[in-house]
């Protein structure tokens, strides 16, 4: 008799070990898929500053063309980039294409923003002004967004990688989730312009 409650006293502790291990993955991959979901609110809101950017210096940088193409053609593979992370936030692929789609779109306005530097009138335009210091904050929003989902991340690849999660992880497919990379120190910075 003894041997039978023992047996169920200890089969009852691995089951609310298992559930317990089970519930906490799933409110740690719901973390880390909320937190995109900031990244992806700033994203967007720079995606949609973009524009306002190149309408702004259109008019003082007609030979500057190509620049401002680049600018657009680096905001729409950025979108695309950034519609399939959504689909899969930590998704391995969807997080490198994102983050080299990015570094892209970043390195763009950086030169934008280096070229604007040559035109005065440019400087002195109150929309370009306004329009790069909203692109500043949103930057700087992304920043932080980034660092609570690779947060969020660290924490979900540690319990699912740990034991006994990972006896449950890997029965319940739970995949692994990737950071989301920074630009390359080279492109990372928009350099600072005072208006």
């Amino acid at each position: 008799m003894s041997l039978l409650i023992f047996s169920c006293v200890v089969v009852a502790i691995v089951a609310v070990i298992l559930i317990s291990s089970y519930n906490n993955i799933v409110k740690l991959r719901n973390r880390y898929k909320n937190a995109y979901s900031q990244i992806d609110i700033q994203l967007q809101r720079r995606y949609d500053l973009i524009p306002n950017l190149v309408e702004s210096a259109k008019g003082y940088m007609k030979h500057e063309r190509e620049t401002l193409e680049a600018v657009i053609a680096a905001r729409n593979s950025a979108i695309a980039a950034s519609s399939r992370a959504v689909q899969n936030p930590g998704d391995p692929q969807a997080m490198q294409q994102l983050g080299n789609a990015e570094a892209s779109l970043t390195g763009a306005l950086s030169r934008l923003v280096a070229i604007s530097e040559s035109y005065p009138d440019l400087k002195a335009d109150r929309a370009m002004s306004q329009v790069m210091e909203e692109l500043s904050s949103t930057e700087n929003r992304i920043a932080f967004a980034r660092q609570a989902f690779n947060d969020g991340v660290t924490l979900y690849m540690t319990v699912i990688e740990s034991f006994p999660s990972n006896l449950v992880a890997n029965t319940f497919n739970f995949a692994p989730a990737e950071l989301l990379p920074e630009a390359a120190p080279e492109k990372k910075a928009v350099p600072h312009v005072s208006f």
